[in-house]
C-alpha cells in the first residue's frame, strides 16, 4: 500500500511564495518601527497636541499594520504546511495587501510616483497570482492538506 503524496512547493509557486515571505519581511520591519514609536514617549507627547481624529488613525494604522502581519505570518505557514484553504486565502490576502496601497495611494502624503510605485507591485502581484491560484492544477494539487 503506497500513499502517494501531493507535490512539493516548487515551480511556478516558488514566486508566490517569494511574495509572501517579503511581505513578511517588510509587514516586520514596519510593525517592528511602529512598535518602537509606541514605547517611544516622545510619540506620546506629539500625540497630545494632535486632535483626537488623527491620535484615532494613527492607533487604527497602527492595529492594521499589525493584523496584516499576523494574517501574512498564519498565510506564510499554512503555505509551507500546504493546507487546502491557501489558494483562497492567498487571494484574498492579495486583495487586502491591493485594498491597503491604493488607500496609502489616496491618503498618503506622499509624491505621486511614490504612491505609484508602492501600487504598482501590490497589482502586478495581484493581476499575476490571482488567474494562477485560480486556474493551476499545480495549486490544485499541491494544497490538499486539511
Amino acid at each position: 500500500m503506497t500513499a502517494t503524496l501531493p507535490p512539493r512547493i516548487g515551480g511556478w509557486l516558488l514566486a508566490p511564495l517569494a511574495w509572501l515571505l517579503l511581505t513578511l519581511v517588510g509587514t516586520s520591519l514596519a510593525c517592528a518601527l511602529l512598535l518602537l514609536l509606541v514605547i517611544n514617549p516622545q510619540t506620546h507627547q506629539m500625540l497630545a497636541g494632535q486632535s483626537a481624529q488623527y491620535v484615532i488613525l494613527w492607533y487604527f494604522s497602527l492595529v492594521s499594520a499589525l493584523a496584516v502581519w499576523g494574517y501574512t505570518l498564519w498565510l506564510t505557514v499554512a503555505f509551507f504546511k500546504r493546507r487546502r484553504c491557501v489558494p483562497r486565502h492567498y487571494i484574498i490576502w492579495l486583495l487586502i495587501t491591493l485594498l491597503l496601497a491604493i488607500k496609502s495611494f489616496a491618503f498618503a502624503p506622499v509624491t505621486d510616483e511614490v504612491a505609484l510605485r508602492q501600487l504598482l507591485f501590490p497589482l502586478l502581484a495581484a493581476a499575476l497570482f490571482v488567474p494562477y491560484f485560480k486556474r493551476s492544477t499545480r495549486a490544485r494539487s499541491t494544497f490538499v492538506q486539511p
